[in-house]
């Protein structure tokens, strides 16, 4: 992943709109940031394979042209899966994440095509339990979400590949190659393939994990 491994960093306030600008930088293969000025947009295009569209902050409005548009706020996901073209309005500053999938993705079947969703709502926390829920994975990327109980955690262990952990509610501790960092709602924190990572959930904690891998 093209951002800096190892630290706790914010993508709102590492992509602040330019007025009159769009903006987009890849994070990864597939994988781009957005951040949209009010009043802009990105024209409605094709993509021939599915979208996930991640909401980080403002409201962007995903629409195709002739039908009812859709707000993608913060923390939210509308996946499209339908072919038709696509395009974004900003009647608002706003940043959003675009996920390119392709045909080997396998969806979880509570994601509908163009229903918007909050992730923190997907899993609930369950006394003394860390809940796990896949919503996207292929042979580059997968993505999930996971609520730890208070005292719950992963023990040290390293992933295949870059891996951004999405502090969704709550907070928790992330332990990465020695040291702890403490993770909020709405922070972000990279993972470097196999560098040695852990989890502690102090508090009820929601996040979400997008692993890439090659």
């Amino acid at each position: 992943m093209n951002i800096e491994k190892g630290k706790v960093i914010s993508l709102v306030s590492e992509n602040t709109p330019v007025p009159g600008c769009t903006i987009s930088g890849v994070i990864a293969p597939d994988i781009t940031v957005f951040s949209l000025a009010e009043g802009t947009d990105i024209s409605a295009e094709h993509y021939p394979e599915p979208v996930l569209y991640l909401g980080q902050s403002g409201q962007a409005q995903i629409f195709t042209p002739g039908e009812p548009s859709q707000s993608l706020s913060p923390w939210h996901v509308i996946y499209v899966s339908d072919g038709k073209d696509t395009g974004v309005i900003a009647p608002s500053d706003c940043i959003y994440i675009e996920i390119g999938l392709n045909s080997k993705t396998i969806m979880n079947q509570i994601v509908k095509n163009r229903e918007v969703f909050a992730l923190k709502d997907l899993v609930p926390y369950q006394e003394g339990k860390i809940v796990n829920m896949d919503i996207a994975s292929n042979d580059k990327m997968k993505f999930m979400v996971m609520a730890f109980d208070a005292g719950q955690g992963l023990r040290e262990h390293a992933a295949p590949g870059d891996a951004m952990v999405f502090a969704l509610d709550g907070e928790g501790v992330i332990g990465y190659e020695g040291k702890e960092y403490l993770l909020k709602a709405g922070e972000q924190f990279v993972f470097e393939k196999r560098g040695l990572h852990s989890v502690r959930a102090d508090k009820r904690f929601k996040m979400a994990l997008l692993l890439t891998l090659e």
